[in-house]
């Protein structure tokens, strides 16, 4: 009975210990153009992961971000925007326009995946009710 609890045991820690070793290269992401792309593409680059939204304060840090794709990108580096609209609605466009957006006002180039869906921050500005 000891063996077989301990060999399940066994089993759990190398389980776990095995979900645990996923990297980012392990994940697949949608552009903005809803095409499929591992970031395994991206192994032995440095790799600038942003949350970018048009319609913010920071906004104009599309600029910045495509000097330096434009600076560094050919020596292993990239810039990665994942545009999401999960701080006080700040990217409510659709994928096409925030592509559009980019494209037209900043000359955007560097890779922008598809919007990250929901507001998962939503719950956690709620301020509790008083009773």
């Amino acid at each position: 009975m000891k063996t077989f609890i301990l060999s399940i045991i066994v089993t759990m820690i190398t389980s776990v210990a095995g979900a645990q070793q996923k990297s980012f290269y392990d994940f697949t992401v949608k552009t903005i153009d809803g095409k499929d792309l591992p970031l395994s593409t991206f192994k032995g680059k440095k790799v600038l992961v942003v949350n970018v939204a048009s319609k913010c304060g920071f906004t104009p840090q599309y600029a910045k971000l495509e000097e330096l794709y434009e600076k560094y990108g050919k020596d292993d580096f990239v810039v990665i925007g994942f545009p999401a609209n999960n701080f006080l609605h700040q990217e409510p466009g659709t994928n096409e326009e925030i592509k559009e957006f980019c494209t037209l006002n900043y000359g955007v180039t560097f890779p922008m995946m598809a919007k990250i869906p929901g507001d998962p921050c939503e719950n956690c500005r709620r301020q509790p009710e008083i009773p």
